[in-house]
């Protein structure tokens, strides 16, 4: 790539990330909202016609003491997993830290989440991928936040194909499929662009980072290892979960997995480079 067209990409990139707040002041453009045109829904339709999974709500069996200056010490990226199965109750907790429904505001107007999201539009869907936790067939899943189940999509009681479809999906980090599950979330936009139109996706991506960041101080809480991934496949993630790729897409993902104190070395030769390059 010529040295000019990867300024002009970088430049187009700054731009995206600017406050366009003096161009909406001075604009006579107005919102689908502001047209008073209908919203979206505030979540995507349940997937599958046979009955959704119940997860447990009772958290207090999480047995979480730790305060809350521990979980920000704790906080941060594992990349080696033991392997060992997580139970439903601890996934059920991750689920709710990012992206339940605490209240909803108006008769459906939105929904008040676990995460902060600008005007309460919450334009993301939760998809995973389970391996090894306690009492759910291994395969791909679909959240349902309002309900607080999750619907199995597909099976995948074959090991070897479910490790290869999370190596794949997320290109190549054999580290990664090595997780108890993956936490894939895709984007519905017109959410967000329902209220703020041409000026929602700055913000959609800094609400994605409230999410992912929220799945990290939970995994904190409970002893598990995260770490959050830019670098997948977009098609294979958005036809494995079933996303037309343009109303509904893929935009970040996460690993989830069980740790332990003892890999602690392990985890520091993934940067074993900086010493080596004396960075």
């Amino acid at each position: 790539m010529e040295e000019k067209t990867i300024q002009e990409l970088i430049e187009k990139g700054r731009a995206f990330l600017k406050s366009k707040a003096e161009e909406e002041e001075s604009s006579d453009y107005l919102t689908d909202q502001e047209k008073k045109l209908p919203q979206p829904p505030l979540v995507k339709a349940k997937m599958r016609e046979y009955p959704p999974i119940d997860l447990p709500r009772d958290f207090h069996g999480l047995g979480m003491k730790e305060d809350f200056l521990t979980v920000l010490l704790r906080r941060k990226s594992s990349r080696v997993y033991t392997q060992e199965n997580m139970s439903l109750l601890q996934l059920s907790f991750l689920l709710w830290a990012t992206q339940g429904v605490k209240e909803i505001r108006g008769k459906s107007y939105a929904t008040l989440r676990t995460a902060p999201c600008g005007g309460a539009r919450h334009p993301f869907e939760t998809y995973l991928l389970v391996k090894k936790v306690d009492g759910l067939t291994p395969g791909a899943y679909h959240y349902l936040p309002m309900t607080h189940q999750l619907e199995l999509l597909k099976p995948m009681e074959n090991e070897e194909a479910l490790t290869g479809l999370m190596d794949r999906s997320l290109c190549g980090q054999t580290w990664a499929a090595k997780s108890n599950v993956v936490f894939y979330w895709s984007l519905v936009p017109y959410r967000s662009e329902w209220r703020y139109g041409i000026y929602a996706h700055r913000m959609i991506m800094a609400d994605m980072g409230h999410v992912g960041e929220n799945l990290y101080l939970a995994c904190a809480a409970l002893g598990l290892g995260t770490c959050g991934i830019g670098a997948y496949d977009q098609a294979l993630c958005d036809s494995t979960f079933e996303l037309d790729g343009e109303e509904e897409f893929t935009v970040y993902t996460e690993s989830v997995g069980t740790i332990r104190v003892e890999n602690e070395k392990a985890e520091k030769d993934f940067y074993r480079f900086v010493e080596e390059e004396g960075l």
